[in-house]
């Protein structure tokens, strides 16, 4: 199962590390070509979004490896599914429900991660 919570975090990782990565660096209207929602945001939220999905990405991974404040992992999972619940409201206000499906999937995914590393495979 360890092997499996470490393939899932790093899935994670990658995918939110990209994804926050675009939305800290890029400007709003070129991210509104492909992610509508971000008209919804102001361009500074849209950049926290992204802050915050970066700093989740590096808080899967780096305290796992380090073996320093290794609670981090969880917590950052936590925060990726709380991210998620969020995102599955803005689609959902929206009427995309293919994209709801996607955030579900990810939450899923993060949950999974932060109940393993809370509790019965805790690093």
């Amino acid at each position: 199962m360890n092997i499996v919570l470490w393939i899932v975090a790093v899935v994670l990782a990658v995918l939110f590390g990209g994804a926050g990565t675009l939305k800290a660096t890029q400007p709003k209207a070129k991210l509104a070509e492909s992610m509508g929602w971000v008209n919804d945001f102001s361009s500074n939220a849209v950049k926290t979004i992204g802050g915050l999905e970066i700093l989740a990405a590096i808080g899967l991974i780096l305290p796992a490896v380090t073996r320093i404040a290794p609670v981090l992992v969880p917590l950052s999972a936590s925060g990726l599914a709380i991210v998620m619940a969020g995102a599955i409201a803005v689609h959902a206000r929206r009427n995309e429900s293919q994209m709801i499906m996607v955030n579900f999937v990810l939450l899923v995914l993060a949950v999974f991660v932060a109940w393993g590393r809370f509790g019965p495979y805790a690093l």
